[in-house]
């Protein structure tokens, strides 16, 4: 019986990832839209106590883009100042580019002709990696007109939700619903705290370096924290190869990986702890599982979501008494408020 269980239940699985996976452009916006939904509730509500639910929707929608807004032209900004440098920037990777050529030929003995076809071959692979990477993102207009729409919907027919949980499990009092918003809002509103402080203290250290578009990197490697372990690691190598190109000395790359080392130590053990608290936290070895799952099932986007889907996840199995064992192997022992008890 048990056997038979088990494998009707991987059968399911199997079945549910090859939904994702075939339905991905269809469910991202979805996913996406119902964790600002969550977030956006609230003030929503507050909105509505003055006006109707349409009104104070398109309302909260109308802010939120204009926080979008901000956000893009500071972007656009920092990415002109950047591509203002990108004919100077070229010259010098080449100067470096011929040096490094030139001790490879001696160490190793591979002559010029020989690295530019590794290099080719390299660049090659890994233009078509990004190309796929690419095309995975490419619907970026489709998402953000997609998203707006499926957040109106879902705030406007909310009850509706609520009735369907509550038609197919009559006897729940959905205590996990709250829960799961909860932790929702905790680990969006944190994250945005979190990338910003991030962001603040990656660009004073770039800046000390006299690391050029110190601001643009910096920031960039505090939004990249929003994929753990992988993230911190790419916003750190960007800023360390403009360090090789524009300094004259091979420490000051070692210093941009020094200062992303120490903002990722005080994010993991200070300033996430603090702000986003326990509810969300999960060990390293689930997390690294989520984001390998969630990058093979959506891709960088399938990575952002991995963190809190584990997280709604352990709520969900908690009130399951029969997989209520799994959490043991999700849960951050250390950071949970309460321990897990298997009835």
């Amino acid at each position: 019986m048990n056997l038979d269980r088990t494998y009707k239940s991987l059968m399911v699985l199997a079945l549910i990832i090859a939904a994702l996976i075939l339905t991905k452009d269809i469910i991202l916006p979805m996913a996406f839209a119902a964790l600002f939904s969550v977030v956006l509730l609230p003030l929503e509500k507050k909105f509505e106590r003055k006006m109707g639910r349409v009104f104070s929707i398109t309302m909260v929608l109308l802010i939120a883009f204009g926080a979008m807004t901000l956000v893009s032209w500071f972007v656009v900004a920092q990415l002109s100042s950047l591509a203002e440098s990108l004919p100077d920037l070229e010259s010098k990777y080449m100067a470096l580019l011929n040096s490094v050529s030139g001790q490879v030929n001696q160490l190793l003995r591979i002559d010029t002709y020989e690295q530019t076809q590794l290099l080719k071959d390299g660049l090659k692979n890994m233009s078509s990696y990004f190309g796929t990477l690419l095309l995975s993102t490419s619907y970026f207009a489709y998402f953000f007109i997609q998203v707006p729409i499926y957040i109106f919907l879902f705030l406007l027919y909310r009850e509706r939700f609520k009735d369907f949980l509550l038609a197919i499990w009559p006897d729940s009092e959905l205590k996990w619903k709250d829960e799961i918003q909860g932790v929702v809002r905790s680990y969006i509103s944190g994250l945005t705290i979190v990338t910003v402080i991030a962001g603040i203290l990656n660009s004073i250290g770039l800046l000390l370096l006299g690391i050029e578009h110190a601001i643009f990197f910096g920031f960039l490697s505090g939004l990249l924290t929003m994929i753990p372990y992988v993230g911190i690691a790419i916003g750190a190598t960007l800023p360390a190869m403009l360090a090789l190109v524009t300094k004259d000395s091979a420490w000051y790359a070692v210093g941009v990986v020094a200062v992303h080392a120490f903002v990722q130590f005080l994010e993991g053990n200070l300033i996430t702890p603090k702000i986003t608290g326990s509810k969300i936290s999960v060990n390293a070895l689930a997390a690294i599982v989520a984001l390998l799952v969630g990058g093979k099932i959506w891709g960088i986007a399938g990575m952002i979501l991995a963190v809190p889907a584990v997280g709604i996840l352990k709520i969900l199995l908690s009130y399951s008494p029969s997989l209520k064992p799994f959490v043991i192997l999700l849960e951050d022992k250390h950071n949970e408020e309460r321990p897990v008890e298997i009835e």
